[in-house]
């Protein structure tokens, strides 16, 4: 078999790999090492700036196959016919910690969706729990903040998560379940996943749904007391989805939705665009659509599980927004954090790459052209700019879309959102909003074993924080359930004899 030659990254072949050239076997090196120095200057630029969330995970590739249409609801492409397949990419990671992190750290998961549909890319960008710790984006940057080390000593500190949620009740919802025996998964294939935000569908008839997705895991529900994850490798659940797949057990997940009609919304008793609220299965049950399986590993985890980039607002004709107030700020954030640390071409890398053509007149920035294929699907990705097609015509409106030049398509117009009349502009407190309820009837539901757990894995933490943050805590208890606050007390004074 023919070796291979090592080349330089512009094709030229390399003589040797092993020894720079110097002034004799002691001297110093010259100026002409010019292969020395291509490899340094790219070892100097091999790192991406990390995530600011969702920084360590994992991620494949496998299909989505549709079991039910849903043409009724949405003009979605792959929703239309049973046994529609659509390729996936799914990306699992913890949120707060680092790239450094543990996989078992007491933190929900994301679960986010890449659809390569045949009208562009759709993502899902979701976590393992149907709501989250808040309602308002403003907040969301503190939010983090408080998770993160400390900024002084740079240490986990639980103190900080409580002094948080102690000023801000809309976080009691998602906190109970974090805290909960569901807090840290045994591993991504062992959890479930929502889209969390409500989103819409709309019809050929122009016909608006809000809509709520549901990934319910057919490996069934597998977690890890606190005690059980310090024993785990910090990579185990990265490992355990990597060996899954590469033995032919491939995990899949029930895919479901929950539809609302505009109307139901408007006297619906939960605000539905409320991200802390779940809307109850017994007035909007589960509505089996899909089943979502993973069957290929990454080739090259930088290129592609680092490279991947998802974002709300990667919406395709059928599926658009909703008022919900921290989804409107994602589809702001999260193409811009993309754009930052990876580049203003991000949607070219082949693992972000639509695999449908892609018209359009953008233009310039790093990778501008790049166009690679992916191997993906026969040719890969098409990606054209219009001014490489049609005399240079970089620009819209032209005097060229009679000749090729891309032109919008008004029959896929997002319908007009609803909005409140004579609504006002300005700030909005939702501090008055119920916080409690949802969060007491998930605690009503537990075992008395799972209450112990929450009170315990609560009180590790809280027993931290200074006696005001556990006073204002205990009072968000007492209003949610007032054995949940009586238990976490209990658990907090016996960590404190």
């Amino acid at each position: 078999m023919a070796k291979t030659v090592l080349t330089t990254s512009t094709g030229a072949p390399v003589a040797d790999d092993n020894n720079s050239i110097s002034v004799g076997a002691r001297g110093p090196l010259t100026f002409d090492n010019h292969y020395l120095f291509e490899k340094l200057a790219h070892f100097n630029r091999e790192r991406l700036p990390e995530r600011v969330v969702h920084a360590r995970g994992t991620g494949a590739y496998g299909t989505f196959t549709v079991t039910k249409s849903l043409k009724d609801f949405t003009i979605a492409d792959f929703l239309q016919n049973i046994g529609q397949q659509t390729e996936v990419f799914v990306r699992f990671s913890t949120v707060g910690g680092g790239q450094d992190s543990s996989d078992y750290a007491r933190d929900p998961r994301g679960f986010a969706v890449k659809f390569y549909t045949k009208e562009g890319n759709w993502d899902m960008v979701g976590n393992n729990t149907p709501v989250f710790f808040l309602n308002d984006p403003i907040k969301f940057p503190d939010f983090i903040h408080s998770q993160k080390k400390d900024a002084r000593t740079n240490l986990p500190n639980p103190a900080n998560a409580f002094e948080f949620w102690a000023s801000n009740p809309q976080s009691l919802h998602q906190m109970t379940i974090l805290m909960s025996d569901r807090g840290i998964p045994l591993s991504y294939r062992h959890m479930h996943g929502f889209s969390s935000h409500t989103l819409s569908f709309y019809n050929a008839k122009g016909e608006r749904y809000w809509v709520k997705w549901h990934f319910k895991t057919n490996q069934g529900i597998k977690t890890l007391t606190g005690e059980e994850a310090a024993k785990m490798p910090a990579y185990g659940a990265q490992q355990d989805l990597v060996d899954a797949i590469d033995r032919g057990d491939f995990p899949s997940w029930r895919v479901e939705v929950q539809i609302m009609t505009e109307a139901q919304a408007q006297t619906y008793k939960v605000n539905p665009f409320d991200l802390t609220k779940i809307w109850p299965h017994k007035d909007f049950p589960l509505i089996g659509i899909g089943k979502l399986e993973l069957n290929r590993n990454v080739n090259n985890y930088f290129a592609e599980t680092e490279q991947v980039s998802f974002a709300p607002s990667n919406f395709v004709p059928g599926i658009a927004a909703s008022p919900d107030k921290m989804l409107q700020a994602r589809l702001l954030a999260y193409q811009d954090a993309a754009r930052y640390r990876i580049g203003a071409n991000v949607n070219q890398i082949p693992v972000n790459a639509a695999r449908c053509p892609v018209n359009h007149y953008q233009r310039d920035g790093a990778f501008a052209g790049m166009g690679c294929p992916v191997g993906h699907g026969a040719g890969g990705p098409s990606f054209v700019n219009a001014a490489a097609t049609v005399n240079a015509s970089n620009f819209y409106p032209n005097d060229r879309t009679d000749q090729g030049a891309p032109a919008p398509n008004p029959h896929v117009a997002t319908p007009a959102m609803p909005v409140l009349e004579d609504a006002w502009i300005g700030y909005h407190d939702q501090s008055d909003e119920d916080y409690y309820t949802q969060a007491g009837d998930l605690f009503r539901l537990m075992s008395d074993d799972q209450k112990r757990q929450l009170f315990n894995n609560i009180a590790g933490g809280l027993s931290q924080a200074d006696e005001s943050i556990q006073e204002r805590m205990y009072m968000q208890f007492v209003k949610a359930d007032p054995a949940y606050a009586e238990g976490v007390r209990a658990a907090v004074i016996a960590i404190n004899k």
